[in-house]
């Protein structure tokens, strides 16, 4: 895709997330090879945020942590979504995070951080936080325009390549399947993917 000029935006909800080392459960309406992987370095802020200048971002930041933004292909993009992104990451545990929320004074430049995913033990996703478009002060810049970010909001900051679904052939999340995000110190999200209708049986 062509480099977007702005940050493209989404929303994912509270009931989305999921604490780290807790399984991924994926609805019946997307199951069937639709779920996806991102490992995404997590931004947490710490004090009501507007109109901030990027020279000035990074203090309002509490602390970083590891995002998996799971996604669910067929209801994105031009697909079953009509164009949106939101409703194909919302879904219920869709945004885990964690394991542990890093302080701003142990991690002095968010981008330049290794970050990795694994599936099942196979490398995924390798590569650093430095390749994302639009850096960490960027981001809080623009998203704080007119907006207030507040205590506890989350921006989850972007995926690089790897990820399934642009992969020959694709690859997507099947029942049982152990993803681990892993960015450098920070930690290891660990989830288990759990199809819903599975679960029922």
């Amino acid at each position: 895709m062509p480099i977007p000029k702005y940050p493209i935006l989404f929303m994912k909800p509270p009931s989305s997330l999921q604490d780290p080392f807790k399984p991924v459960v994926v609805p019946s309406i997307a199951e069937n090879n639709q779920a996806d992987f991102e490992c995404e370095l997590a931004v947490v802020i710490g004090k009501p945020c507007k109109n901030v200048r990027e020279d000035e971002a990074l203090a309002y930041v509490l602390g970083y942590t590891v995002g998996n933004d799971i996604s669910t292909r067929k209801w994105q993009g031009s697909n079953l979504g009509s164009g949106q992104w939101c409703f194909s990451k919302s879904f219920d545990t869709f945004a885990p995070l964690g394991p542990s929320l890093v302080s701003p004074e142990l991690i002095k430049d968010p981008n330049q951080l290794r970050l990795k995913t694994t599936l099942n033990g196979k490398v995924m996703q390798d590569s650093t936080t430095a390749d994302m478009i639009f850096h960490v002060p960027r981001l809080i810049s623009f998203l704080s325009q007119s907006t207030t970010l507040m205590p506890g909001d989350v921006i989850l900051t972007g995926t690089p390549e790897g990820v399934g679904f642009k992969r020959d052939p694709p690859v997507y999340l099947q029942h049982g399947d152990h993803v681990v995000c892993e960015i450098e110190n920070i930690g290891e999200l660990h989830n288990t993917i759990e199809y819903e209708s599975k679960s029922k049986q």
